[in-house]
């Protein structure tokens, strides 16, 4: 297929170079008939020059000159004219032939040079045109024009040796770039193919090089993406099932270990073990909640809806969110950034990078506890941070925390800080984190610029 449509680029740029040289044969022959009409014209203007002197002699004598007459036909001669000149009753006052041979040779040569004749190759044809002097008819002039083939001949012979090379040289040079031209267009739609097979073989690593910016190179890249895509979706489909198959093994154990002790009696049926196995469902559904909001992450993070956006807004409508827990726990949650500060990043991921951060500060601060936001520039990146004056994180859960599923003495399921993690590497940015033990944490997102690094 791929070699079909390669011939058929091949065979439609040569067919372009055909009609541009069958156009060229079309104006060759249009520039001869002008050229022809042109030299017609030339000689017309020459036999009306030739009259009107005969006219302008014949108003100076009053009468036909047959010395003056002879003058002007020598001058039609060496103009490339062969004329005749007849009086009113149609006699001969005086004619090309005549008026050379009465000449002397030295002269005779030096006209027959200028109108490159030898007076051997007559017209074949005179044209006879009347002569009028007062409204009345004196003469007329019969007049031919010698066969001068050597002007036009040299024109066309010129023409052909252009029009050869052209089918030669331009011909060949057409060929060679349909080639090549034909191969570019088809080399990237090769590669896509190619790449496409190894997909369907289950290489989701394949790739095409993009080079340029026209619609194949869009459609290389919009491949790239979509094999990228489809790789982490593969990846996080692996990595999901042997998170959910590795953490719904313990409270699977242990339920059927509660289960089996109930079946043989060594554990009685009574209200407390039944408190026990529904504590175990919760928690395997707290695992499947916490897995399905991390797909859902992963998946969203893949396609931010980047675009400037002010930050303040976006704290502001946290903390009312927050305000009622605030509120229970007598705690205080305070805001410091500046009202015209934006930057680039996705509002709703964003959002979310905030608010997971601020719900951990808060579980970590106790009654009358502090958590602070604020927003500033930071170089070229714009830092959010979050800090607490809670119990802060040990220096041995330190390099864990965005473990996925490493949680504290604190509770939960211990992906809220993955979660955060993936955003903010979904914006290219990063996290950095400092805690001590009973004085509180903070955390600090740096989000790059527009251009840079996005």
């Amino acid at each position: 297929m791929l070699r079909g449509l390669r011939l058929k680029f091949f065979l439609l740029l040569m067919a372009v170079v055909m009609i541009a040289l069958a156009a060229s044969f079309v104006i060759r022959h249009l520039m001869l008939r002008d050229f022809r009409q042109y030299e017609e014209g030339q000689l017309e203007d020459r036999v009306y020059w030739v009259m009107a002197g005969l006219e302008s002699s014949y108003a100076k004598n009053s009468a036909w000159s047959r010395d003056a007459a002879s003058k002007d036909a020598v001058w039609a001669m060496m103009m490339g004219l062969d004329i005749r000149l007849f009086d009113s009753r149609h006699v001969l006052i005086a004619g090309s032939e005549q008026s050379l041979k009465a000449l002397p040779p030295l002269i005779q040569k030096k006209v027959l040079a200028v109108s490159r004749s030898d007076m051997k190759s007559r017209p074949a044809r005179f044209f006879s045109y009347p002569i009028f002097f007062g409204g009345h008819e004196i003469g007329s002039l019969e007049a031919g024009f010698f066969p001068q083939p050597e002007r036009g001949d040299t024109f066309v012979r010129r023409s052909d040796m252009f029009r050869l090379f052209s089918v030669i040289a331009l011909g060949g040079v057409a060929f060679a770039l349909s080639i090549l031209f034909s191969w570019i267009l088809t080399d990237p739609l090769k590669r896509l193919a190619a790449a496409a097979e190894g997909i369907m073989e289950g290489n989701l690593r394949s790739r095409v090089r993009v080079s340029g910016h026209d619609e194949v190179a869009r459609l290389s890249a919009t491949f790239n993406r979509l094999t990228k895509f489809l790789e982490a979706q593969e990846a996080l489909r692996k990595k999901l099932l042997g998170n959910v198959s590795h953490d719904i093994r313990t409270p699977l154990a242990a339920m059927r270990g509660e289960l089996a002790g109930m079946i043989d009696g060594l554990i009685p049926v009574d209200g407390a073990q039944l408190q026990s196995l529904y504590e175990e469902t919760l928690r395997l559904e707290n695992l499947l909640d916490g897995m399905e909001e991390l797909s859902r992450t992963q998946a969203g993070a893949m396609f931010l809806q980047k675009k400037p956006c002010r930050v303040r807004p976006i704290l502001e409508n946290i903390k009312n969110t927050f305000a009622g827990l605030c509120l229970d726990k007598k705690a205080s949650l305070e805001i410091l950034c500046p009202d015209e500060l934006e930057l680039h990043a996705d509002p709703e991921r964003l959002n979310q990078i905030v608010v997971n951060l601020v719900s951990n500060a808060l579980k970590a601060v106790g009654k009358d506890g502090k958590v602070a936001i604020q927003a500033f520039k930071n170089g070229k990146d714009t830092c959010v941070e979050v800090a607490d004056n809670g119990c802060g994180i040990g220096d041995d859960a330190l390099p864990f925390i965005f473990e996925r599923f490493y949680k504290s003495s604190g509770g939960g399921i211990g992906i809220g800080l993955e979660i955060v993690k993936e955003l903010v590497d979904a914006h290219e940015g990063r996290i950095e984190v400092e805690s001590e033990e009973g004085k509180g944490t903070t955390f600090r997102v740096f989000i790059p610029g527009q251009g840079e690094g996005l």
